[in-house]
């Protein structure tokens, strides 16, 4: 046998893990501390996109706005699922591994801490003089007299013969595992939330009304338990929309106060109540909260077809292009009009002032001088009836529909509508007519059982950690001996020597109990 092969065979080898040594490694990686507070830190991180990026189920509008400024963006950000972050696979992924490393992190530490509020402090040392705080002072201190004092400052007392053994600050152990066991609950609740709650939005415009139920909201979110039927049967109708406007100074527009004035029937068979529904005060009903979220105008028309009749009148929530001014893009479509379909588009103007070049444009986000400029007609087939589904606040145009010639009111630029004023369409289409203007809210109604549990568990967490980072686990040892006592004491937890001095003085003071020959 060669020198080289004689090296190799007296080499250990490592054996291999295999499937099961593979197993329990990826279990004990998964339930330590650090990988805890990694997965911690992603669940935290990957919420962020969820504040910068809209989110489908609160700001629709918003999301249908990037499809249409930049779709290459909102395809990417569709592809990673950034519009529905909090229902999104990665992010359900990193709530589970979370959820799991906890549930590895909490079960053995109860264990050990269960024996440990079992276990008797241990005997104290034979030379206290060596602990990092020690003290003696002269005078007759019995055993059970030291113990008691001990016990009166809240101390966890074993004797034995000659000697007194003290522990102290077990609570911060306690509020380790509470904060542990409050994030595992804080999780339950969510999970719950996400089981049995539910979210909708929908848009409600003045003097129209809604009632909870499936087919009334514009975007529906149920959780996989809910039903038809868990709805709560409540229902209000929309009075009056108030907003409230800064009028002079720099911040001339800003909005101040936003107030939707509703009629609510709690029950089918509850009267109507006043109330008045605010940003972050929502309306709550057994549980299910409605909030204010949006706002925006919702001018009405009425187009006369080319046959004479009333082929379309109403109120049309319009999208908001400018919040600063409230410049809103409105659509119009009129499938009933003869002898051909017909479609607008339209832009909204609450204060309209006109322009050096002869346009107008929107100066003020109140409805002082509200008009109309009509951008475009069309006539033909739009297209509502080949099954395909369509956005109402947007105007395809096919080939088979034919753009009508520019609309003027006497001048070589498009003259806005003000309210009253109407304009005839070319080649007897017929009449559009702008006769006022309401406002819509866009409102959120959600129900989460795991709410007011969250709150309980994010509470608990709070008080936990503040108990773990204030409370130090210390230990004092007293050894009598004939005409003389020795005090030792230590702490148990990092960092905390310095804060120990003093009160490790104040217990050889209780101690002593008058005597003045300290060391």
């Amino acid at each position: 046998m060669s020198v080289q092969e004689l090296e190799k065979k007296q080499t250990p080898q490592q054996a291999a893990l295999g499937p099961v040594g593979w197993l329990r490694w990826a279990w004990r990686t998964l339930t330590s501390m650090k990988t805890a507070l990694i997965l911690l830190f992603l669940l935290a991180l990957g919420s962020v996109p969820g504040s910068l990026v809209p989110q489908r189920g609160v700001e629709p509008d918003k999301v249908a706005r990037i499809y249409e400024q930049n779709p290459t963006l909102a395809e990417w950000y569709d592809r990673f699922q950034l519009f529905e972050v909090f229902t999104s696979v990665w992010f359900a992924a990193i709530y589970l591994l979370l959820f799991t490393s906890l549930i590895g992190c909490i079960i053995p530490r109860t264990a050990v801490y269960l024996r440990e509020l079992r276990r008797r402090p241990p005997a104290a040392p034979k030379r206290l003089s060596r602990l990092p705080h020690s003290a003696s002072f002269e005078g007759e201190l019995g055993v059970e007299e030291a113990a008691r004092r001990l016990r009166r400052m809240r101390f966890r007392v074993s004797t034995g013969d000659g000697w007194v053994s003290a522990e102290k600050g077990y609570l911060r152990e306690t509020g380790n595992l509470v904060f542990h066991v409050a994030l595992l609950g804080i999780l339950l609740a969510i999970g719950a939330g996400s089981l049995y709650g539910y979210r909708g939005n929908v848009l409600v415009v003045e003097g129209d009304g809604f009632a909870n139920t499936v087919a009334a909201y514009d975007r529906f979110m149920p959780g996989s338990q809910v039903s038809a039927e868990s709805l709560e049967p409540f229902s209000f109708t929309l009075d009056k929309f108030d907003v409230a406007y800064q009028v002079t100074g720099d911040k001339r527009g800003q909005a101040l106060d936003y107030t939707a004035h509703l009629k609510v029937n709690d029950s089918p068979q509850a009267p109507a109540r006043d109330y008045a529904l605010k940003v972050n005060d929502p309306l709550e009903i057994d549980g299910t909260q409605t909030y204010l979220i949006g706002n925006g105008y919702a001018p009405v028309f009425r187009v006369t077809d080319g046959e004479g009749q009333v082929a379309f009148e109403g109120a049309v929530p319009c999208l908001i292009e400018d919040k600063a001014t409230m410049t809103s893009g409105c659509v119009v479509k009129v499938p009933d009009a003869k002898p051909g379909q017909l479609g607008f588009l339209l832009q909204f103007l609450p204060t309209s002032v006109p322009l050096v070049d002869g346009g107008h444009a929107s100066a003020f986000p109140g409805q002082i001088n509200p008009e109309v400029q009509v951008l475009g007609a069309f006539t033909g087939d739009l297209g509502l009836r080949s099954g395909e589904p369509q956005s109402v606040y947007t105007l395809a145009e096919p080939e088979d529909m034919k753009k009508l010639k520019p609309l003027l009111m006497g001048t070589d630029v498009p003259k806005p509508l003000a309210v009253g004023q109407s304009v005839q369409l070319p080649d007897g289409l017929g009449k559009l007519e702008f006769t006022g203007v309401k406002q819509w809210i866009t409102l959120q109604t959600a129900y989460d059982p795991g709410r007011l549990p969250a709150l309980l568990s994010a509470a608990a967490a709070v008080v936990a950690i503040a108990l773990s980072l204030m409370i130090r686990r210390r230990r004092v040892f007293v050894r009598v001996g004939e005409g003389r006592v020795e005090v030792g004491g230590l702490t148990r937890t990092e960092g905390s020597a310095a804060g120990f001095t003093e009160e490790f003085a104040e217990i050889v003071q209780v101690l002593s109990a008058g005597d003045k020959d300290v060391r």
